[in-house]
Formats: C-alpha cells, sequence, structure tokens
C-alpha cells in the first residue's frame, strides 16, 4: 500500500524565491470526490497523472499515482471534471535531505501560497527554514480537493 505523509505550512515571507532550484505548471482537476477517496487528473508539463488519494484528514494518507496520455488527460480535464481547474505553479526548493514543494495558486485561488515537505516517517526531524508559518496539514480548506468547491477567492478575511 502506497502511503503519503505530508505537512503543509503557510509562508510568511517571499525569502524561500531566492532558494527555488525548478518549477513547473499544474493544472488538475477532480473526477470524483467522495468520503473515501478523491480521484484527480493531473498535468505537469508534458506528462499526466491519474491519483487516488484518501480522504482522510491528516499527514499520513493513502495514495496510488500513475503516468496517464497527455492527450487522454487533457481530455479528462476539459469534460470529465466538477468545478474550476486547479491551477499553480510548484517550485522546489531543496533544504538538507528534503524538498520543499511551494505552490503559488492562480485563477479562483489566486493569494493562496502553500509550503508542503514529504516525510519518510510522522516525527521525522526536519529543517525548517525561517519563511515557512503556521502549519495547515489538519485544516481541510487548504487541501486541493476542497479548494475546487470552496476557492481561496470566497473566504472570509
Amino acid at each position: 500500500m502506497a502511503k503519503e505523509i505530508e505537512r503543509k505550512f503557510l509562508l510568511v515571507n517571499d525569502d524561500w524565491r531566492d532558494e527555488v532550484d525548478s518549477s513547473c505548471h499544474y493544472a488538475q482537476g477532480y473526477l470524483s470526490n467522495s468520503d473515501k477517496v478523491s480521484i484527480r487528473i493531473r498535468t505537469s508539463g508534458e506528462k499526466a497523472y491519474l491519483n487516488f488519494k484518501s480522504a482522510t484528514l491528516g499527514i499520513t494518507r493513502t495514495e496510488y499515482e500513475y503516468e496517464v496520455p497527455l492527450v487522454d488527460a487533457d481530455d479528462m480535464l476539459a469534460n470529465f471534471c466538477d468545478g474550476p481547474l486547479i491551477e499553480k505553479v510548484r517550485y522546489f526548493v531543496k533544504r538538507a535531505d528534503h524538498t520543499w514543494e511551494i505552490d503559488v495558486f492562480e485563477g479562483d485561488n489566486a493569494g493562496l501560497i502553500v509550503a508542503e515537505i514529504e516525510l519518510q516517517v510522522e516525527d521525522e526531524a526536519f529543517d525548517r527554514p525561517d519563511w515557512i508559518g503556521a502549519e495547515v496539514s489538519d485544516d481541510a480548506r487548504y487541501y486541493n480537493v476542497c479548494l475546487v468547491k470552496y476557492p481561496f477567492c470566497g473566504w472570509a478575511g
């Protein structure tokens, strides 16, 4: 069984931009979202992936991901996905033994920036850069699947 251990954080400033190693634009949509699983299709450059992720709250979730033909993914994004697509640029910042993924959202979620780090075990130690702020791993509003129905532009201050 595939497990993903991921922690999410808000950022306190833009200092991370000076450390970016690379970036990629993502477009993703959800084919299904139930109380058990979300099923998403995502394009990233010239590649595309079908992803199944358990709908549990917390930092450890079951996840499966499979590469699919880009032309199929584009068709699924256009014809099968509910709500607006999630579009974002993901920036990669290497720190010690980890890579931080910083998502800068676009469209209805513009203004939202979230940093994620994947871990091998839940209590794994990691370097916490000065630009990392509050942890939001347990706040479902920050899950991409929730941002489709409740985009950041509609959140009250």
